[in-house]
């Protein structure tokens, strides 16, 4: 089942199941957010409750899409209340990626970069037995729910930015229950999209390069993520043509984590099992067009193809000018 977010003609927000073009209504609810708290008190599936909710009005996803009137697939009334979040180094790539990096990080431990010794140390113990915890990833913040745009709204990097490049990933999205407990809502598709320049300078510059905007959905696919995931990421020039493109794997098959693990390791702090408050966690990605030395520019457009995940994600990059910040003594 793949949920959506949207507006109506009117500006009210409603929800829908996504069959092909055609976004069959949800009565009772109007945000994923109320849908999945329902169903947690209620101690029912989010498919099933959704299903059952279903009424006769519907609405065209393609006219929603180009009235600009998506929105991320969740999200919480107090941006506050939304925690964005990562891990990187999980992904093995393609086959051809594979074989190099398994060259990279082959022999000597000691003679490894530190990213080098954490990825070995993700394809060493990141898949535990179930019940089990593994090693940890790398983890980062990345922001809270007012830097996540939906499908078809700009991505804007600030004016001090070295590099605005897509990162395509699938993100869990999760909402914690009335009793501190999280519950996965479901996957979409993201671009994390980070300043790979800034991060490149030093490794311990990876927290600013992160502290970015990022695009999630245009839907939920409520359920398990599925085991292997291919899609295409592409980049549009102001034209409209294709001036990058290239696929990208994801899914347990492809990664050097299982959800699990990763899942573990983010939840198993306090601070992130408050009831009432929504994720957003990015599982990685091991493809970027900065490898292929590629400036994404502003104007220009990032596209994620996942068909599994339904329609695109598609945002264009934006620039917005920055002062030097002025703290003032009380």
């Amino acid at each position: 089942m793949l949920l959506i977010q949207f507006t109506n003609e009117q500006g009210a927000r409603q929800i829908g199941v996504l069959e092909q073009d055609t976004v069959r209504i949800i009565d009772g609810y109007t945000t994923t957010y109320a849908l999945a708290q329902d169903a947690i008190r209620k101690s029912v599936g989010l498919a099933a409750l959704a299903d059952k909710s279903i009424g006769t009005n519907t609405a065209s996803f393609e006219a929603i899409a180009a009235d600009g009137r998506l929105l991320p697939p969740l999200d919480h009334t107090d941006d506050a209340h939304t925690y964005v979040t990562g891990t990187g180094l999980t992904h093995l790539g393609s086959a051809d990626t594979r074989d190099a990096m398994h060259k990279k990080i082959g022999g000597d431990v000691e003679t490894l970069s530190d990213s080098m010794k954490m990825f070995r140390m993700g394809v060493e113990g990141g898949k535990p037995a179930a019940g089990e915890a593994g090693v940890q990833p790398e983890w980062f913040y990345k922001g809270d729910g007012s830097i996540v745009a939906a499908s078809g709204k700009d991505l804007a990097m600030p004016d001090f930015a070295l590099d605005g490049g897509e990162e395509p990933e699938v993100a869990g999205l999760y909402v914690i229950g009335d009793d501190g407990q999280p519950y996965r809502v479901g996957f979409a598709i993201g671009n994390e999209f980070s300043d790979h320049v800034t991060e490149r300078q030093n490794y311990l510059y990876l927290a600013h390069s992160k502290l970015r905007v990022c695009g999630l959905g245009p839907a939920l696919l409520v359920g398990a993520a599925p085991a292997h995931i291919e899609g295409t990421s592409r980049i549009y020039d102001v034209d409209g043509k294709v001036r990058w493109e290239k696929a990208f794997f994801s899914g347990e098959q492809n990664m050097s984590h299982t959800i699990a693990n990763l899942e573990h390791h983010h939840f198993k702090y306090p601070l992130f099992n408050r009831a009432g408050d929504v994720h957003i966690h990015f599982f990685g990605t091991a493809t970027l067009s900065v490898a292929d030395n590629i400036v994404v520019k502003e104007g220009e457009t990032f596209e994620i193809d996942a068909p599994q995940f339904g329609p695109a994600l598609r945002n264009k990059l934006a620039v917005y000018k920055t002062e030097v910040a002025k703290v003032k003594a009380l």
